[in-house]
């Protein structure tokens, strides 16, 4: 052992290099097999990220230890392997069992070369992430039932019916039993396409007669068979019929796609451009979420037919959802996935804060929620992805590339700043909140679960499986009832407080959307300094490619940063922005400079006797944990976006900071411990600024609110807000056209933000 550590041989094969001493740093006692650094590998080389940026991101233990030569005398292959690691951005590769040690090149400040860091990944990770993040790349995973589809088989059909009308006998109120009424005849009417399709493989639907068409199913690997499925497809209502085993027609089963799919998917693939890679995790039955999956891209442009088996995860019901079972072959890091699913809680408490909850589709409760939505549920997902991928990449060059490339050996790699983490970005979800009303259909539309296994497989043996497990699709402390995202809803629904079979629930209106962050890719921020390491005597064939249309250096060699100067790439994050505003234009959607002029209800909040009055220019601010609620409930009544977006926090608290943007305008800014703490405090100081605006506005206007603004009583408590009937100033506010409805309102019109 040496003054400071240990020293070993290092090999590349069975030629030895040289020696090198290995430096402890912190708490870490690693230690190198047989004092033997055997390098299995030289790992690819990166086209714009320095590999100590990659590790950094990716690795889930700090740096393992530092590596540097004490020989008296010059160690020409070490050095040679240094400078070509140094230069080509690359890393000599480790492997002590199912764990690849990277040894990363270093500049140094007093040129003891060879130096390297070393960090540890699991088998394969390296080169997994090493690809997405060249190429700007994420990983999603998506849920499949009742999150892209709803699947019914005639059983499942049966056990529905029945329950509605049993219900329907029970319910009194006759405007309740309309509606399952209405939802009884929808099932009826899938029913009945299902039957004719199992019965004579044709469905008549409108007065047209649809035929199936032989779909062949590319097999997943060598030794699956060749499968053709009898198949239907009406895609203009988003139906599809097929047969999960092509022997056996009572495994037909009628899938509901959920609508925007296709404007989803076409942003994962659009221009070739890989945007993220893709997943799914279900607790369906293989063969089912195959089939499904091919539904939903049946071309094949998410997942190839060969990545199949390794991207489609089947989860046994009554386990939890986890990322790393979904990354298990090193696929991706769960720093780099969001998940898209309809609830939270099935997921590891370590994932939840990387899940973007999306409503249940209820295809057969409330089809009207897809399509009275402004912009639709999948539509706001894919902004929420893009808006995602945008922030995470933007942290990642701006940031992480920029400090890290400022780093020598003789630094202390606790001085790092944090790598991005795709929960940063993503709307934490609060279990006690349902924004604007959210709340779920009283029983599941379609199979899920082991309910999958038992409807397809019941007579099929080679399928089999123990159903014993309770299935925790249907377990009711699982079940969210809560979306990342605001939303709005219609005017017409109703949202009553309990859920029973003889009182349903009205379903989520339109989610609003949150604002793209425009990305700026690609810097080149290696400096060729007097800390580098000398050339290679042999110069490499690689080099620092830092985009495909530029690179740009100094006379001093030193490349210049690319935050600023791609036009490709700012044009190419336009065009995301573009998407997520080409959805309002198309809804006839005020932008978001101007504050459409559309009611806010004059509802006032309080809780334990504390009321929320503006007097004399003094605000008295309600509990911080409704402050959230509230200023969504104000954005839901103005059909304008509330957004909490995180910033980059100049404290020297490591405090999380959150700025609140309303239809486009900073209104509010917070910080805390944690990022729900900021988003309490910046929801506080925007409702502040909203009343002073209010009161701003409407003093000169109406003499009448002034006198009846102190006298508002708290009266029907719907559980945020209390309304009060003031038939005076409402009448006095009717003027602009807005609806009369059974909640008297308080309209706050666009000027008086923009006042």
């Amino acid at each position: 052992m040496s003054r400071l550590g240990y020293k070993n041989i290092v090999y590349h094969g069975d030629v030895c290099l040289g020696e090198l001493d290995t430096i402890l740093v912190s708490d870490e006692n690693f230690q190198f097999p047989n004092n033997e650094i055997r390098i299995r590998h030289i790992s690819p080389s990166s086209e714009r990220c320095i590999p100590l940026s990659i590790l950094h991101t990716i690795s889930s233990f700090p740096l393992r230890c530092k590596l540097e030569s004490s020989a008296p005398v010059e160690q020409p292959h070490l050095i040679n392997l240094h400078a070509s690691c140094f230069y080509e951005f690359k890393t000599a590769v480790v492997v002590i069992g199912d764990e690849e040690i990277h040894l990363v090149a270093m500049p140094s400040k007093q040129k003891k070369f060879p130096c390297f860091w070393c960090y540890s990944v699991s088998s394969g990770l390296y080169n997994s992430c090493l690809g997405m993040l060249n190429l700007r790349c994420l990983a999603i995973v998506f849920d499949l039932d009742e999150t892209l589809i709803v699947a019914n088989t005639m059983k499942s059909f049966e056990d529905r019916i029945e329950a509605l009308r049993s219900w329907i006998a029970r319910e009194p109120d006759q405007i309740r039993a309309s509606g399952m009424s209405a939802e009884l005849k929808r099932y009826m009417d899938d029913r009945t396409l299902l039957k004719q399709y199992t019965e004579n493989d044709c469905v008549m639907d409108n007065g047209k007669v649809f035929k199936v068409q032989q779909e062949e199913v590319p097999p997943p690997s060598e030794n699956h068979e060749r499968i053709v499925r009898p198949v239907i497809r009406i895609p203009e209502r988003n139906l599809v019929l097929t047969r999960i085993n092509p022997e056996n027609r009572d495994t037909s089963v009628l899938v509901r796609l959920r609508p925007a799919w296709e404007d989803l998917r076409s942003y994962l693939i659009a221009k070739g451009r890989k945007r993220f890679e893709v997943y799914v995790c279900t607790m369906a039955e293989r063969d089912y979420a195959l089939e499904m999956w091919r539904l939903l891209d049946p071309e094949g442009h998410l997942i190839g037919s060969k990545q199949l088996l390794d991207r489609v995860v089947c989860v046994k019901s009554g386990s939890r959802k986890s990322l790393l079972n979904v990354f298990q072959r090193g696929l991706c890091h769960p720093k780099m996935a969001m998940v898209i699913d309809d609830r939270c809680k099935v997921w590891e408490d370590k994932d939840q804060p990387r899940v973007h909850v999306v409503p249940a589709f209820t295809p057969y409760y409330a089809p009207q929620a897809e399509t009275a939505n402004a912009v639709p549920v999948l539509c706001v997902a894919r902004n929420v992805a893009c808006n995602v991928r945008g922030c995470f990449f933007k942290e990642f060059d701006e940031n992480l590339l920029r400090s890290i490339s400022e780093v020598f050996y003789e630094d202390e790699a606790v001085n790092l700043p944090a790598a991005p983490d795709v929960s940063n970005y993503l709307m934490s979800e609060d279990a006690n909140f349902a924004p604007n009303g959210s709340t779920n259909a009283p029983m599941s539309e379609g199979m899920n679960g082991l309910e999958v296994e038992r409807r397809l497989n019941q007579s099929d043996e080679k399928y089999v499986v123990d159903s014993g497990l309770p299935s925790m699709k249907n377990s009711s402390d699982l079940k969210s009832e809560t979306s990342l995202l605001p939303v709005a809803v219609a005017s017409n629904a109703t949202v009553p407080a309990t859920v029973v079979p003889s009182q349903k629930p009205g379903l989520l209106g339109a989610p609003i959307r949150r604002d793209n962050s425009s990305m700026k890719h690609g810097f080149d921020l290696r400096n060729q300094n007097s800390a580098q390491p000398p050339l290679p005597k042999l110069h490499g064939q690689g080099g620092w490619i830092v985009e495909e249309e530029v690179n740009r250096v100094l006379p001093n060699n030193r490349p210049v940063s690319i935050a600023t100067g791609l036009p490709s790439h700012a044009s190419q994050a336009k065009g995301e922005e573009a998407i997520m505003a080409h959805d309002l234009h198309k809804q006839n959607l005020p932008p978001a400079s101007q504050p459409p002029e559309i009611g806010v209800s004059q509802n006032h909040v309080s809780s334990n006797s504390r009321e929320f009055q503006t007097e004399g220019g003094k605000t008295n601010l309600l509990p911080s944990y409704l402050s959230i609620g509230v200023l969504q409930e104000i954005g839901k009544r103005c059909s304008s976006k509330v957004e909490f977006r995180s910033v980059v926090s100049t404290s020297k608290d490591l405090q999380f900071s959150v700025e609140v943007l309303f239809t486009g305008e900073k209104i509010g800014v917070g910080m805390g411990k944690t990022r729900k703490d900021a988003q309490q405090q910046a929801a506080e100081n925007a409702l502040h600024y909203l009343a002073e605006k209010y009161v701003a506005y409407i003093t000169p206007r109406s003499g009448a609110m002034d006198r009846d603004f102190d006298k508002l009583s708290l009266e029907n408590e719907n559980g945020f807000l209390w309304d009060t009937i003031i038939s005076e100033s409402n009448e006095g506010l009717r003027e602009d056209g807005l609806r009369k409805e059974s909640t008297p309102e308080v309209g706050i019109s666009g000027d008086a933000f923009n006042s």
